[in-house]
């Protein structure tokens, strides 16, 4: 499957949704080579990736995630792409702290640091949260406690296959994107940060797609793949099944604006601080 669907990227041929969960499946699988799983991505890349190949990309991930099961019907995630190469502190991290203490269920997921100096696993870490702790475990603690942190190579081991080739490509991909579409726990709420302004309606849409019920992906017009607090932000929100755009700012919420240098961070240690 994936030759065939190589073969279609390089005449900028889109793929069906049911292909995109295909190809994914068969890379988790391990029938896929490093240079075809290589090849497929930059196939992606070049040509543009569909709301179809995205959804039925995702979809595969989560159909081979280990997943848990939260009572509570509404679950909310904060996990953005990374990759805006800004230096911030962990915001979205941060953030779903603040959310969970207002009473809203958080199944945060995350990783370690890919392309940015300090991933929300790095911090957490740091904080001393056992990021590792079993996936029963991490179950009892969002029901319990209302918070959990979703640390992604525990429950997404079948996208091993796709670790080498992504270090070695070093670049932007569809994997970029995939990790924030997958949360285990079956969010059904999300504030997507994303690293680019054109990806802002296109994951929304993803979203909505897949059926979350209430989304919000965010681009800062500083750069920022978050709310951003030194300028406005591109909002594209999916509910009831429809997609809108629009912009928000600081003033909107009776904040003052801030310099960017104001939410710097640093490594995982100094942003834990």
């Amino acid at each position: 499957m994936i030759k065939d669907a190589i073969a279609k990227l390089a005449e900028r041929i889109d793929l069906s949704e049911k292909e995109a969960e295909e190809v994914l499946f068969e890379i988790m699988d391990g029938a896929a080579t490093p240079v075809q799983i290589a090849g497929y991505l930059m196939g992606l890349r070049i040509k543009g990736e569909t709301v179809e190949e995205i959804a039925g990309s995702a979809r595969a991930m989560r159909a081979r995630a280990t997943r848990i099961r939260v009572a509570d019907p509404l679950v909310m995630d904060t996990c953005g792409t990374g990759g805006d190469q800004s230096g911030t502190f962990n915001i979205s991290t941060t953030a779903a702290f603040v959310v969970a203490g207002s009473g809203v269920t958080v199944a945060k997921h995350g990783n370690r640091s890919v392309s940015s100096r300090c991933g929300s696993a790095d911090v957490l870490a740091a904080l001393g949260v056992k990021i590792d702790l079993a996936v029963d475990r991490v179950e009892e603690c969002v029901n319990e406690v209302g918070i959990g942190f979703l640390f992604a190579p525990l429950f997404h081991g079948a996208m091993k296959h796709c670790a080498a080739p992504r270090q070695e490509l070093g670049i932007r991909t569809l994997l970029n994107i995939l990790g924030p579409l997958s949360n285990p726990a079956g969010a059904t709420m999300q504030v997507l940060g994303v690293y680019d302004h054109g990806l802002t309606e296109l994951m929304a849409k993803v979203l909505v797609h897949l059926g979350t019920q209430h989304c919000f992906s965010v681009h800062g017009m500083d750069g920022l793949d978050e709310v951003t607090l030194t300028d406005r932000t591109w909002v594209s929100e999916g509910k009831a099944g429809v997609v809108s755009s629009y912009f928000i700012e600081p003033k909107n919420f009776d904040l003052e604006r801030v310099r960017l240098k104001d939410l710097g961070g640093g490594t995982a240690d100094e942003n834990a601080r």
